[in-house]
Parts: structure tokens; C-alpha cells; sequence
């Protein structure tokens, strides 16, 4: 388990100002390389998540989204700490059982949907595209690292899961998906 090794009293450091950021085994990196882009897209995410959660959600996404924020510390952690085995299968199969469990409450889907409908759903769709490219990121790095294979997995999960809850949210929210039309545009 990782732990800080001191707390942040003085959260400006210059260490950073010569363009390198420190990781958890102590080594230092360029703040390009392709393992600080993927924690900083993995941070872009749960930021997303910690703003969807200041809407007004039903109670199981707020549970469900707290403990996917857990997992994305965790993810960063792994990420951080090369080598450092954090995340595991587990953590994908939670996602898959919440994803069944939400999906099982709504209509089947059979026309593409646009990101849309209340600004919570709204939030939900916009942390899943900054979780796809914190996705991105990590395939990125790992055609130049080994990765576990749950990293990716995960991502790839929390990416459907919030998808299925943009459309929980909005009927929660008392409103439906809006549907895409295609070529609803054309010719005005």
C-alpha cells in the first residue's frame, strides 16, 4: 500500500519549474512523457467525476461514483509507482456488476444518443470523454511499458459505466436520452 511519505506543507515546491515532475519510487520524468500525460488524464477524469458528484444524483450513483474516484487514486497511484501493483480484476468486475445493474433498469437502447438532456447527465458524458482519453493515454504508454492489463480494462469499463449513468441520470432527473437524427441538418 502506498503511503505519503510526508505531508504537503508547502504545496509550491520549484522542484517542477525545470520542466520534470517527481513519481512515488522518487526518479524523476519529463512532464511530456507518456506516463505523466496518463496521470494527468486519469486526474482529468476523476476531477470530472468529483464535479459530476456535486449534482443532485440518485443515491447509488453518488455510492457508485465515490468509489470509482477511490479507484482512479489508485489507478494514479499504480501509475505512479512503477512496477507497484495496485489495481486488479476485482476492480473491473465491480464496474461490469454495476454496469449490468443500472443497464437492467433502462429501455434498450436502439438509436445513437446524444451527450445531453440534464446538465447532470451532461457532466456524466463529459467525464466519460475525458476518461476515454485518459484511455487513450494509457494505450499510449503502454506500447512503451508493460501495463497490467486491469488499467486498461478499467478505464475501458468506466467509460461505459458512465455512459449508462448519463442515462440514469436523466431519468432521474425526469427527462430522456436525446436521440441523434441523422441528417437532421441537411439541405437548410
Amino acid at each position: 500500500m502506498l503511503h505519503m511519505a510526508n505531508r504537503l506543507t508547502k504545496i509550491y515546491t520549484r522542484t517542477g519549474d525545470d520542466g520534470t515532475t517527481g513519481l512515488a519510487d522518487g526518479s524523476r520524468v519529463a512532464k511530456h512523457e507518456p506516463r505523466v500525460e496518463a496521470l494527468g488524464a486519469v486526474d482529468e477524469t476523476n476531477s470530472a467525476i468529483g464535479l459530476l458528484l456535486s449534482e443532485n444524483l440518485p443515491p447509488e450513483v453518488r455510492t457508485c461514483l465515490t468509489g470509482v474516484q477511490h479507484d482512479l487514486f489508485d489507478l494514479g497511484g499504480e501509475l505512479c509507482m512503477p512496477g507497484h501493483t495496485i489495481m486488479n480484476e476485482e476492480h473491473c468486475k465491480r464496474l461490469e456488476h454495476a454496469l449490468d445493474a443500472f443497464n437492467a433498469k433502462l429501455p434498450r437502447l436502439k438509436e445513437f444518443i446524444l451527450p445531453g438532456g440534464s446538465r447532470a447527465a451532461s457532466l456524466s458524458h463529459v467525464a466519460r470523454t475525458t476518461c476515454r482519453r485518459a484511455e487513450r493515454a494509457l494505450v499510449a504508454l503502454s506500447r512503451a511499458e508493460t501495463l497490467a492489463p486491469p488499467l486498461l480494462q478499467y478505464l475501458n469499463r468506466l467509460s461505459d459505466l458512465l455512459f449508462v449513468l448519463a442515462r440514469v441520470i436523466n431519468r432521474h432527473a425526469g427527462g430522456d436520452d436525446v436521440y441523434w437524427q441523422q441528417g437532421k441538418n441537411r439541405g437548410k
